[in-house]
């Protein structure tokens, strides 16, 4: 639809489109220039969305392998699983690549897709702990399960916004306050932001050093 303004727009036709995982935005960030990366989208929903991002990669980590001989081109999840195989990187691609493989249907600009260059597009994905999962539908469904990390997450996230400035051990007290005030109601995002505006850290923000005092 071509228009001013926002509209509400169904997607039961298209249900993987729906939040911020089908979305072009996300998607065209958490890609490479021609080509997806299952590693990056695991990496920005362990971070952006659990708030359990995995440590850098080591130096020197080799680039993936895009081909096995002249005429055998893998997929991008066979490159990704055949790098993993080093047992250096396996402990952090474990926990990333399973959320990556579920939404390799979107291209690096977020169109869907069945196929890439090696082959048909493979999207289960098994986590450490044994959890299952299959596609976005499924990544949404396996993220659902965890709302208590889902919403510590954006809780920090938009607290940090809030304050203008990086949280520290200090800010944990005032994290589990505002998830224990909103849990009984979900953690509606109305519950959350007048949560964080009642909330120590925010009420005695400061400014250039200087407390700016109760609002």
């Amino acid at each position: 639809m071509i228009g001013p303004g926002f509209r509400r727009v169904s997607l039961a036709a298209n249900p993987e489109r729906a939040g911020l995982l089908g979305h072009g935005t996300v998607l065209l960030l958490t890609s490479h220039s021609t080509k997806t990366s299952p590693i990056l989208r695991g990496r920005w929903i362990l971070d952006s969305l659990l708030n359990s991002p995995p440590p850098p990669p080591p130096p020197g980590v080799p680039a993936l392998e895009a081909s096995v001989g002249k005429n055998e081109k893998l997929t991008l999840r066979q490159q990704t699983e055949r790098h993993r195989k080093d047992p250096a990187c396996a402990s952090c691609h474990v926990r990333m690549d399973p959320l990556g493989f579920a939404l390799e249907n979107f291209d690096a600009i977020g169109r869907w897709r069945t196929r890439d260059e090696g082959g048909d597009i493979d999207p289960a994905a098994t986590m450490p702990g044994g959890a299952s999962f299959s596609g976005p539908q499924g990544l949404k469904q396996y993220l659902l399960a965890r709302p208590e990390e889902f919403a510590s997450a954006t809780v920090a996230r938009l607290l940090t916004y809030a304050l203008g400035r990086q949280l520290d051990a200090r800010d944990q007290a005032a994290i589990r306050q505002i998830l224990r005030e909103t849990e009984a109601g979900g953690y509606r995002f109305q519950d959350v932001i007048v949560a964080i505006v009642n909330s120590v850290p925010f009420q005695m923000r400061q400014t250039q050093g200087k407390p700016e005092g109760p609002l």
